[in-house]
């Protein structure tokens, strides 16, 4: 599925979305300030997390509960330099755990990503649109 979508369409497009998921690992790729946060956002939204949800650019992983008690994660791999890091930290085991996955800059650690993701990717368009490609694998 390819879509051009505009700013105010977004939580439309992740209701959609979220009819979509039935695989726990969800790929979030695209250029620096394409919306990929923005987007996590209004896909949390629509699983009815009630914690805030941020950038864990710094923190590299945000844990969210949604009003179900299910658990979400919220990778931000930026800062990650290389597969290694990733392990130090637990990545793994999240990946593992059964619960839902959202990874932004997944290219950094693709050799731990298991094989059946869903893959979106954002590019932000010359019109102001962004254009959303979504993928199981």
């Amino acid at each position: 599925m390819t879509e051009q979508y505009i700013l105010s369409e977004i939580v439309d497009l992740a209701k959609r979305i979220k009819g979509l998921l039935h695989h726990k690992i969800v790929l979030i790729d695209g250029p620096m300030g394409a919306g990929k946060t923005t987007f996590i956002k209004a896909l949390c939204n629509e699983l009815e997390v009630k914690d805030t949800v941020s950038s864990p650019t710094f923190s590299l992983i945000n844990e969210y509960i949604t009003s179900s008690g299910k658990l979400i994660y919220h990778f931000d791999c930026y800062r990650i330099e290389n597969s290694q890091e990733a392990l130090d930290f637990g990545v793994e085991e999240y990946l593992d755990s059964g619960n839902l996955c959202l990874i932004e800059w997944s290219d950094k650690i693709s050799d731990l990503i298991p094989k059946e993701i869903h893959q979106i990717k954002i590019n932000p368009l010359s019109n102001g649109k962004r254009q959303l490609t979504f993928n199981t694998l």
